[in-house]
């Protein structure tokens, strides 16, 4: 045995292809990290920053990075940096053959690699009879993570953590390696792609997003110049265990059950747009590892070290985890309760629904409840009407429906705590799937059509889940694009007697990957309810009930996890602000509020439209259905209002006279001006408006009334209240609610202590009893967002005023940092759209970080302006020398466009982000096209 020893990187270098006498010069990396030991007649090269630790203090313990093919330690570099400051050695090692440690042509198997991984750290004292008493947090990326998984199987005693990045540690027998790995492997190309030429390694390289640059790609270049130096890549390759016969395939066998049996804290964090590693092995890691945090980052790939904040997350992921440290970087004020802590209130009561059934205690009441305690009456309960004519059910056939579907599903495997995602329009089918699910405690994943294609796809592969429940467009995507999840397919009016559906994916179920049909489903469990087989026992109130996705509006949609408790809450909430029950039927051109009528024990209806465009929404439409159930409530998005209003000279009397029957109206999904809700009165002359503000996360949070609304506009203009004015008025916390602001500084970043005064701005912080509980599978979102545990950090920007009113000033993304100070977006939008024929605005900033100028991108309307509809420009001297004046901070620049976009969901949220990267562009003088 060859005596360890452990020089700097300057010393002589056995074997070594090509490093540069001296210290290297890599980016990104201190030259004082890069180190060399002999262990056992092998050379290794390794980084470790125990250099820039801070003199004389102890690391809190060591993360022992492991690289895969063909990268090496320089993958880690942004993890060593991160790890410095934060006070955690950092040790990311070249396995042999690979990256600068030793390259001799020897192959080495799956077991050899976690054996000599071994040896090296007994040798450094991260393990073994020298072992430092530090705990070790093992990091591994692509087969690098397999070696990590196995080091960390056989050191249990200084293992404290496991933190994984793209990997697997199990191929199923039935699937095949991914295509990418095959071609590799393939025997006619395999030496050429590998050793012959650097193919593999640039390939690698490619998957970047965004591309990495010259230099960063050079450096990854620089041990694998030449053929000798690639054939570690070469055999690397060669070495992934394909079946049981592959040499390999024991040792990754025995660490896949070593890892199931790990019970020490791990995170997982994962780029989805990664060619190798397909979520599958994300979902096999997840069954190992149960109680692994997870962080998905939607845009990142292969090469997730390199596209996302990996080396931040781990970081902090550490901090929380293994050292306890708080995220938050004040207190909050003295008195913050915090309502989460407290029972929510009980529904209303209402004629044959009891307020607080027996046997739930403090207040709690299952989202499922009205179903049994109406499943005697023939009122009707939900109503749907589209194009082909009205469908209904009573409460008596839905509760039925429910039971039968439940007992269906629980036939065919579905059970407690497997994710069910819904992909169903609002109506009869969608309401009897969602009691169903959520009697039997099945967690419901809610991503509607009005992501798109591209934002559906990334929401149901996010959640992964186990079944599918959906119209037969759903199962044609579900199989084109590798949706995960036993299918059950959704056809039309399938509830109706002697339907028979079209040779569409319901009578192709091979091809589709068809389990069966909702239509079989309930005839499955009416046989099963009629042989007397009862329900499974209720879900918890703690248990996960459902997964709501967020509008994207904002970037890539994000999963919300809510308990049985918080959407019970939120039901009650809505009920308690709104004086809602079921004496009060409602209409729900929105589509989230079209499943609380249900709930509520109230009768619901869906109007006449395309639900992923709630500007598709008529106003004939909207009487129809109003009229079909004596609506006395409406809720419905921004857009769709504005559609209403814009068809309403197209309404019958007797169109009239329903709509003149509403009482209240509720315009939520984005914020809306007085004078759009005024307009919308017009219409619906007899019914209160009211705004609630909320978000996906928490909803309502605040609620406001149009007379509120004047009533706070007046205090701003007479300056008789402090605070009133800047902004959008969304009125005061609904009850239970508690609002908060996190100042913003200098330089646009919300880092104060949180407040209640009066007119300060940042950033708007609550807590709810139907707040989430958290997000799926998003474990730095979510660490973010709860900086102060039981709240959430909503990302917009507002204050308070003196008479505990929010005010809501725009996104924190999109504050203006000008050279005078901060600007936000939203009171300079409203300036704009006091401007006659001013219809949408935005109000972005354009320039270097902190110099930036206020532009203003109009869209106008084509009654006012005759070149409303032509190319983008420079806005007519006339109306640009209108804007300014109406603004109240100076604005650089007018722009005006055909069209402003906004977000696909609501057809409401203005997309500044994309209109200030379009006008920067413009401005420049580079041809734009339209935002």
């Amino acid at each position: 045995m060859t005596a360890p020893v452990t020089t700097p990187d300057d010393a002589p270098r056995p074997a070594d292809p090509g490093v540069p006498a001296g210290a290297p010069r890599w980016p990104g990396v201190d030259p004082a990290w890069s180190r060399r030991a002999v262990v056992d007649g092998h050379a290794w090269h390794y980084l470790d920053n125990a250099a820039s630790l801070p003199a004389g203090e102890t690391p809190h313990g060591t993360v022992l990075c492991v690289h895969g093919n063909p990268t090496w330690s320089y993958l880690w570099r942004s993890v060593l940096a991160a790890g410095a400051e934060a006070g955690w050695r950092v040790v990311a090692v070249d396995q042999l053959e690979m990256g600068f440690s030793e390259h001799t042509g020897a192959h080495h198997r799956l077991a050899d690699r976690v054996a000599q991984l071994g040896a090296l750290t007994d040798h450094l004292g991260l393990s073994g009879a020298a072992w430092d008493g530090l705990p070790v947090v093992t990091l591994g990326h692509d087969w690098g993570g397999v070696v990590s998984m196995g080091w960390a199987v056989d050191h249990p005693r200084e293992l404290a953590g496991l933190v994984l990045t793209n990997t697997a540690v199990h191929q199923q027998a039935s699937k095949r390696v991914p295509a990418l790995l095959r071609l590799a492997r393939h025997r006619s190309v395999h030496s050429g792609a590998t050793t012959l030429t650097s193919a593999f390694l640039d390939v690698t390289l490619s998957l970047a997003h965004p591309p990495l640059a010259p230099e960063v790609r050079e450096t990854y270049r620089s041990p694998y110049r030449t053929a000798d130096d690639r054939r570690g890549i070469g055999s690397f390759v060669e070495d992934i265990p394909v079946g049981p016969a592959h040499p390999s395939h024991a040792e990754l066998t025995r660490i896949a059950d070593g890892v199931a049996a790990l019970t020490v804290p791990a995170l997982v964090m994962w780029g989805p747009k990664d060619p190798v590693f397909y979520e599958r092995y994300l979902r096999d890691l997840l069954e190992r590892l149960p109680h692994a945090d997870v962080q998905r980052f939607e845009g990142a790939g292969h090469l997730v070290v390199e596209d996302a904040d990996v080396a931040g997350t781990v970081v902090r992921w550490l901090q929380r985890t293994l050292e306890g440290r708080s995220a938050a970087p004040g207190p909050l004020p003295a008195d913050a309760e915090r309502p989460e802590a407290q029972p929510a209130k009980a529904l209303p009561a209402g004629e044959g629904i009891s307020s607080e059934p027996a046997g739930r205690a403090g207040g709690y009441r299952p989202l499922y409840a009205a179903l049994g305690e109406l499943s005697g009456s023939g009122a009707p309960a939900v109503v749907a009407l589209s194009a082909a004519g009205a469908s209904s059910l009573s409460w008596a056939d839905l509760a039925r429906r429910v039971e039968h579907l439940a007992l269906g599903l629980a036939d065919s495997g579905v059970r407690a705590g497997h994710r069910v995602s819904l992909l169903i329009p609002p109506g009869v089918d969608l309401t009897t799937a969602l009691f169903a699910c959520l009697r039997l405690g099945a967690v419901v994943v809610l991503a509607d059509a009005g992501l798109g294609l591209k934002g559906m796809t990334r929401a149901v592969r996010g959640a992964a889940p186990d079944h599918i429940l959906g119209i037969e467009r759903a199962m044609v995507a579900a199989r084109a694009l590798g949706w995960p999840g036993q299918k059950f397919v959704v056809v039309p009016s399938g509830h109706e007697e002697g339907y028979t559906p079209p040779r569409t994916a319901h009578s192709r179920r091979r091809t589709f990957g068809i389990a069966g049909s909702l239509r079989e489903l309930l005839a499955r469990g009416a046989a099963l309810a009629g042989a007397g087989t009862a329900l499974p026992a209720e879900p918890a109130p703690e248990d996960d009930a459902a997964i709501l996705f967020t509008s994207g509006s904002t970037g890539p949609a994000k999963g919300v996890v809510y308990t049985h408790r918080r959407l019970a809450g939120m039901c009650a909430v809505v009920a308690e602000t709104y004086g809602l029950s079921p004496e009060r039927p409602f209409v729900a051109g929105f589509a989230p509020f079209a499943l609380l009528g249900t709930a509520l024990g109230a009768t619901s209806a869906t109007p006449d439209m395309d639900v992923t465009a709630p500007a598709t929404l008529r106003a004939g439409a909207l009487a129809d259905a109003a009229a079909a159930i004596g609506a006395s409530v409406v809720f419905a998005s921004p857009s769709a209002l504005a559609n209403v209003v814009r068809t309403a000279g197209g309404l019958t009397p007797a169109q009239r006279d329903a709509l003149a029957r509403v009482e209240l109206f509720l315009s939520a999904g984005a914020p809306i001006s007085s004078a759009r809700l005024a307009q919308v009165l017009e219409v619906m002359p007899n019914a209160e408006p009211h705004t609630p503000y909320g978000m996906t996360e928490a909803l309502p949070l605040t609620d406001v009334s149009l007379e509120q609304i004047r009533a706070a506009e007046a205090d701003a203009a007479a300056g008789t209240v402090a605070g009133a004015g800047n902004g959008t008025c969304v009125g005061a916390p609904v009850p239970g609610a508690r609002v908060l602001l996190v100042p913003l500084d200098d330089d646009g970043a919300a880092t104060g202590d949180p407040t209640a005064e009066p007119g300060v701005t940042g950033e708007v912080l609550v807590t709810a009893p139907n707040l989430k509980d958290r997000y799926d599978r998003l474990w730095s979102t979510q660490d973010v967002s709860a900086t102060w545990p039981g709240w959430h950090r909503t990302g917009d920007v507002g204050h308070l005023d003196a008479a505990g009113r929010l005010w809501i000033e725009g996104r924190l993304a999109h504050v203006i940092v000008t050279p005078d100070g901060v600007v936000t977006p939203v009171q300079v939008e409203n300036d704009a759209l006091s401007v006659r024929g001013v219809v949408r605005a935005a109000a972005v900033g354009v320039g270097p970080v902190g110099a930036r100028q206020v532009v203003v991108v109009l869209e106008t309307d084509p009654a006012v302006h005759a070149g409303a509809r032509r190319a983008p420009s420079l806005a007519p001297e006339g109306l640009a020398r209108a804007v300014r004046a109406a603004a109240h901070v100076p604005v650089a620049a007018v722009l005006r466009v055909p069209e402003v976009p906004t977000d696909v969901r609501h057809n409401s949220k203005v997309e500044r982000a994309r209109v200030a990267a379009w006008a920067a562009r413009m401005l420049a003088g580079v041809r734009a096209g339209r935002p």
